[in-house]
């Protein structure tokens, strides 16, 4: 029996630090949280100090009694959980429930933190233990009681208020009104016309472009041509003056540098995942866990990568020392600067004390361990290996050019290019961006010209263009919004984004969210009755609250006392004064067609839409948008014909939602789905041709089916992920959830049984 018994989170995990621990350690897993509060009424006491009761987590009891078996015949207990908040909570959870059945006694308890899972690091932090910091501990109650007096609370009011199954959530809130009021802007805005002159031209057999910047000696603004008839006037102009030629009159050249980007924290791993490689925030921090874990590369597992959930940008020394080595040898001592590199954090409640996040050995490059790496975790890896590389290299160094032509008095047009003189960092790595309004012309290289070359004219032209709005969130620009109004913290974004889309509060459309109708009448109800607790500045003072609890300079009573007095009063409040009405309906200033009385937008199992207010009386109902004549009209599919009897394909509303049906209906009853098929990525494992798609029923649940339908016919009840069996190594695996048993990795063969619990961001 082992003398020393080290618990962890993850089974991944244990098995990477059995190698650098030796025969005296046995390590298990708690998986997760082990104890949680009793999901009833009365489990956060506001009148006796939010005294809170918990009870074990039924999925994981099995994993505690293991624990307190193995601690008979060890000495000593230490508690290895994740480094941070939540990490430290569930060791506090263990040495509670261990302490109660007694299984602490004669024993010496230690906690220890692992930043990243490598020989070094693992022995080092267990030669140094510490106790467990209450501070953090009182920190994530504080949240998690937050959390459930606030869920607990508000969310019956909107059962009684809105609909019955809707939450609202402390957090998810804030984030849930951005998505509304960014596409309520788009509803609002006014698109403006403006035109733009261009000219193509050539020059030493390159064509390139350049764009009227003055006329008649006034320069050019966005508003200056607002018309076809001005622009083509203009352009007449100028043809005429120009004859086929244009003349370089004036020629600007400017040299600029551009500084490397920081090393990741979990806000811009998440970003970049989601801008670079396409990833979901939530499936780029399931890989990082995956990395941080331990990945078998060839001796034993390892840490690739150090604690992914940190919002400092700070290096270890030692870390820069050999990266800056790593450099010098690889891309040549002329791409490292004289010094090395510090970032400051912009976050002020960042940990200083931890890492940004980084690779543990910097000489194992991305394409040496690929093929021991999934695709997921080679990409990540790849990114997170580039990025930290870059942050210690020298700047990049652009040369920018403006060539200008005269084209008639007080005319000129301009071409802009650009040439990267010394790539730096460039060479390695650039950071991705969300959404640019830069001109791609300035990326774009120029013949050398001088003063007073011939250019030769192939056209001038005239450009309509429109002022766009805002546009949607992207995952990518929803996080960094987030972080920038501080609204939850890093590690709860991706639980954040996922908990909108499991509500239908928000829908990804085109990789953009889009609020539904009910996360627009939920954010409706929030803003009007309890403003003050899903405003950005009031969600970001409580997050620093908690911060500074963490961090042991406030105690985390008062922050509950402080909330919770005006919130349960004006929850009591809302309750006794608003009528539902007053937040489903919104009158309008029109006439029932059939009754005389007001109409009204309402909103029903489907969606909103227009109703008389003299309902049940008067039962006139139209969909929103429509006017009255309208109503009756069916949107007609353009461009499509039914497949069966060659009639208009028209979208129709039914006791499932919306659908695509044929217009000669009853004689002709072909439909299909609105809902288009989307690609999971994961390739069939049965015909290894198709992919598999996500597909919906007429009763609005899923299935995932092969593309090639007819010819494979499989198809799958729940998610499917791109890993093997390790059972049976069917070639994927599906991520089942029930109440009893949580997420789980299970094999989708009736013959294999292989089950595996499944950390989601939620229960991280």
């Amino acid at each position: 029996m082992a003398l020393n018994l080290v618990v962890v989170e993850s089974p991944a995990k244990a098995k990477t630090l059995n190698k650098y621990l030796g025969k005296d350690f046995a390590i298990l897993a708690s998986y997760g949280h082990v104890r949680d509060l009793v999901p009833k009424e009365g489990a956060v006491d506001p009148t006796n100090d939010f005294a809170m009761r918990y009870q074990i987590i039924e999925k994981n009891a099995r994993h505690v009694d293991a624990i307190c078996a193995a601690l008979k015949g060890a000495a000593t207990l230490y508690l290895a959980t994740d480094p941070d908040r939540e990490g430290e909570a569930i060791s506090w959870h263990l040495y509670e429930l261990l302490q109660q059945r007694g299984a602490l006694k004669g024993k010496e308890v230690h906690r220890v933190a692992f930043y990243e899972i490598t020989k070094t690091a693992v022995q080092g932090a267990v030669a140094n233990p510490r106790e467990l910091s209450m501070a953090l501990v009182h920190a994530q109650q504080a949240r998690r009681a937050l959390d459930f007096l606030v869920g607990f609370n508000l969310s019956p009011l909107l059962w009684k208020k809105v609909r019955r199954g809707l939450s609202a959530g402390r957090v998810q809130s804030p984030a849930l009104r951005m998505i509304v009021e960014r596409e309520l802007e788009i509803e609002a805005f006014n698109a403006e016309e403006y035109w733009s002159i261009e000219a193509d031209v050539a020059a030493k057999q390159k064509a390139f472009v350049a764009r009227l910047v003055e006329y008649n000696n006034e320069k050019l603004k966005q508003f200056s041509i607002t018309n076809a008839a001005q622009a083509n006037e203009i352009e007449q102009t100028l043809t005429a003056y120009a004859q086929g030629k244009l003349v370089v009159d004036k020629i600007n050249k400017t040299q600029r540098k551009r500084n490397p980007t920081a090393p990741f924290t979990t806000s811009t791993l998440q970003q970049e995942a989601v801008r670079k490689l396409g990833f979901t925030a939530q499936r780029a921090m399931r890989v990082a866990q995956q990395l941080y874990e331990g990945i078998d590369i060839g001796d034993g597992a390892v840490g690739l990568i150090t604690y992914m959930r940190t919002d400092s940008v700070n290096l270890a020394d030692e870390a820069i020392k050999d990266i800056r080595e790593f450099i010098a040898e690889r891309y040549g001592k002329e791409n490292l600067p004289d010094e090395e590199r510090k970032y400051k954090t912009k976050s002020k409640n960042a940990q200083e004390a931890h890492e940004a996040i980084r690779p543990t050995m910097v000489r194992v490059l991305p394409n040496d361990i690929k093929n021991q790496l999934s695709a997921d975790q080679f990409k990540l890896y790849n990114l997170i290996w580039k990025r930290t590389i870059a942050c210690q290299m020298i700047h990049a160094t652009i040369d920018q050019v403006a060539v200008e032509f005269a084209c008639g008095p007080g005319n000129r047009l301009r071409a802009n290019g650009s040439t990267i003189a010394i790539p730096g960092f460039i060479q390695v790595y650039q950071e991705g961006v969300d959404d640019s309004s830069l001109e791609d012309d300035d990326e774009k290289l120029l013949p050398p010209l001088k003063v007073g070359d011939v250019v030769d004219l192939a056209k001038i032209r005239s450009e309509q263009h429109f002022t766009e709005p805002p546009p949607r969130y992207s995952e990518a620009s929803l996080v960094k919004s987030l972080e920038e109004y501080g609204i939850g913290r890093p590690s709860t974004y991706a639980a954040i984004i996922s908990t909108l889309q499991h509500r239908e509060y928000a829908i990804l459309e085109n990789k953009r969210f889009k609020p539904t109708d009910v996360g627009r009448i939920v954010t409706k109800f929030l803003t009007s009755y309890f403003n003050q607790y899903v405003d950005y500045g009031f969600t970001a003072k409580l997050e620093d609250s908690l911060d500074s609890v963490a961090a042991g300079e406030s105690e985390w009573l008062p922050v509950l006392k402080d909330f919770w007095g005006p919130f349960i009063g004006l929850v009591h409040n809302i309750e006794e004064t608003v009528q539902r009405k007053d937040v489903t309906q919104e009158e309008l200033n029109e006439d029932c067609p059939e009754c005389g009385s007001k109409l009204s937008i309402w909103l029903g199992k489907r969606g909103r839409f227009i109703g008389c207010t003299g309902y049940p009386d008067c039962k006139y109902t139209r969909n929103l948008n429509n006017d009255g004549e309208s109503a009756a009209e069916a949107e007609i599919v353009a461009g499509r014909k039914c497949p069966t009897c060659e009639s208009d394909l028209v979208v129709k509303a039914g006791k499932y939602g919306k659908f695509i049906g044929c217009s000669g209906y009853p004689k002709c009853k072909f439909i299909e789905s609105l809902d288009k098929p989307v690609d999971t990525g994961v390739e069939c494992p049965e015909c290894k041709k198709g992919h598999l798609m996500k597909r919906k029923t007429r009763y609005g649940t899923f299935f995932y089916a092969c593309n090639v339908y007819p010819d494979c016919k499989y198809a799958v009840k729940y998610p499917p992920i791109a890993e093997s069996c390790p059972k049976c190594n069917w070639p994927i695996l599906t991520l089942s959830t029930t109440k009893r048993r949580g997420t789980e990795k299970a094999c989708p063969q009736k013959t294999c049984d292989f089950t595996e619990p499944y950390e989601t961001a939620e229960q991280e």
